[in-house]
C-alpha cells in the first residue's frame, strides 16, 4: 500500500508538470510571425548576444548536408587555439569565432582581438582564416594600429598543427 502511493504521488507530479509544458505551448505564436519580428535583430543562439547564429536559422538546416558546414577538426582545433583569449561570439554554421579583446600580462598597453575564420570542410590551409586585431593604449586611450599579419598567420599555423594532431590521434585509436 505504501509503495502504490508513493507510485501515486509520482505519476501525479509529472501529470502536473505536463500538463505546465502544455499549457506554456499555447501562447507561442507561428514560426512566420516570429521570424518577421526578429529579423532586424538576430540573437546569437550560442552566447545570446546580437549577431551569429539566430535559433529559428538553426531548424532550417538541410537534414540531407553532410553535418557541419566547417571541417569539424579545423574548429575544434581553432577553439582549442582562441581559448587564450575570453570568446565573445561563436557561429559554428558560419565557422567564425571573435573574442574579446585581451590585454597581455607582460605589455599592458597592447591589446588583442581575435578574428577566426573556418570557410571549408576539408582539412587544408586555405580552409582556415585569422585576423588579429591589435591596439596599443596612448595614455587613457586605445588607438587601432592594425592588423598583425604576422601573428595571424602564427596563430593559423597552430590552428593547422592542432587540427593535424587530432587526426593522427582519430586515425592511430581506430587502427587499434
Amino acid at each position: 500500500m505504501l509503495s502504490n502511493t508513493k507510485f501515486n504521488k509520482i505519476t501525479i507530479l509529472e501529470m502536473c508538470f505536463i500538463a505546465a509544458l502544455l499549457s506554456s505551448c499555447s501562447s507561442l505564436e507561428p514560426s512566420d510571425t516570429v521570424n518577421n519580428q526578429h529579423d532586424d535583430k538576430v540573437v546569437s543562439f550560442f552566447t545570446g548576444k546580437s549577431g551569429g547564429t539566430d535559433i529559428v536559422d538553426m531548424q532550417s538546416i538541410d537534414d540531407t548536408s553532410e553535418g557541419m558546414p566547417v571541417n569539424a577538426l579545423l574548429w575544434r582545433a581553432a577553439l582549442d587555439v582562441a581559448s587564450f583569449v575570453p570568446i565573445d561570439d561563436i557561429d559554428t554554421f558560419g565557422g567564425s569565432i571573435i573574442t574579446e579583446w585581451y590585454v597581455p600580462k607582460n605589455q599592458k598597453d597592447r591589446r588583442l582581438k581575435l578574428a577566426v575564420f573556418v570557410i571549408g570542410r576539408e582539412l587544408r590551409s586555405d580552409a582556415v582564416k585569422v585576423r588579429a586585431y591589435v591596439e596599443t593604449r596612448k595614455g587613457e586611450i586605445w588607438e587601432d594600429t592594425s592588423r598583425d599579419e604576422k601573428l595571424s598567420r602564427k596563430i593559423e599555423n597552430l590552428i593547422l598543427t592542432r587540427a593535424r594532431e587530432m587526426r593522427a590521434t582519430m586515425v592511430g585509436e581506430t587502427k587499434e
